[in-house]
């Protein structure tokens, strides 16, 4: 059975047996027609150059940035939402690459185990295992998904071409070395549902030497409340551009609220910036750092 994280340089041989949150997934041969749901899943496959290889897409997070925009113009489009399984059947997969867990559901995409009982192996990002709690998330450990969906897909070439690039652009960037504290505001307006310490927002926060207000807390995301957060003032807030929640829509929030209004990082507007596909485990991270990185470096703290 391979390990995750394990390089297959050569080509792979198949039967693969790879072990998925907890369920034995046995891959047969290279997959030829993949429906990726989400957009970690899609994107990652499309940075492998494996465009080609995917039959249908479901259920993106928002528009595939440059370079890989163009290569997923023709893309099928099964739903803008999670699609019943009937319908990811209508695009007769021989794989299903699901970016959360919860895809896979009776009233969703299907059950594993009934991809299973078709022959149809599933896949789900590592880092959005909810059966198995995942350890907290590394950028290793994204890489070794980059590195398992090579071998799944018999391009492990290129997915050591593309841990290597984001290994020297991770290396790249400057980490801020001011001891400055953040809060990572995913969503929510009564209640804000904020980055904790497991995922990806930790890992992101982290690789820009940020400390994270909410790190002692094993979890991914949790809901906070503003009192918390106006209390441990932090000296920057992250905000997850999301269609569904927007920039525009949590400025304003935090600039009318009571509660946050007076937050220093709120008063002198000292936020960063991520679109939301790029805020949870995939391809997107280490991109999403080095461009965070640059809008830290021009933040004022002359306060």
């Amino acid at each position: 059975m391979t390990m995750l994280g394990t390089p297959a340089l050569a080509q792979t041989s198949y039967p693969l047996r790879v072990n998925n949150c907890g369920v034995d997934v046995v891959v047969s041969a290279a997959p030829q027609r993949v429906v990726a749901i989400k957009s970690n899943a899609v994107e990652l496959l499309l940075a492998l150059g494996l465009e080609d290889r995917i039959a249908a897409v479901a259920f993106q997070d928002g528009p595939v940035p440059e370079p890989w925009a163009s290569s997923a113009a023709d893309l099928q489009v099964l739903s803008d939402k999670l699609p019943a399984q009937e319908v990811v059947l209508e695009a007769d997969p021989d794989f299903v690459y699901g970016g959360w867990e919860s895809n896979f559901v009776g009233d969703g995409a299907g059950e594993r185990q009934s991809w299973a009982a078709l022959g149809i192996p599933s896949y789900v990002t590592p880092a959005a295992c909810r059966s198995v709690k995942p350890p907290a998330l590394s950028f290793e450990q994204v890489f070794a998904e980059i590195r398992e969906m090579g071998g799944i897909m018999d391009a492990a070439a290129a997915a050591e071409a593309l841990v290597a690039n984001q290994q020297a652009q991770l290396a790249s960037v400057n980490v801020d070395e001011r001891n400055l504290t953040a809060v990572w505001y995913s969503s929510g307006t009564k209640t804000p549902y904020v980055g904790a310490g497991s995922n990806a927002p930790a890992m992101i926060m982290n690789g820009l030497g940020l400390a994270n207000i909410f790190a002692d807390v094993d979890d991914g995301w949790i809901s906070a409340s503003w009192e918390a957060i106006a209390d441990a003032d932090p000296d920057v807030i992250v905000l997850v551009d999301a269609a569904w929640n927007s920039v525009e829509q949590k400025r304003k929030l935090l600039g009318e609220n009571p509660i946050t209004s007076q937050m220093s990082a709120v008063r002198n507007e000292r936020y960063l910036v991520i679109p939301f596909p790029a805020s949870e485990a995939g391809v997107r991270n280490v991109p999403a750092v080095a461009d965070l990185a640059k809008q830290l470096a021009s933040l004022d703290f002359t306060e």
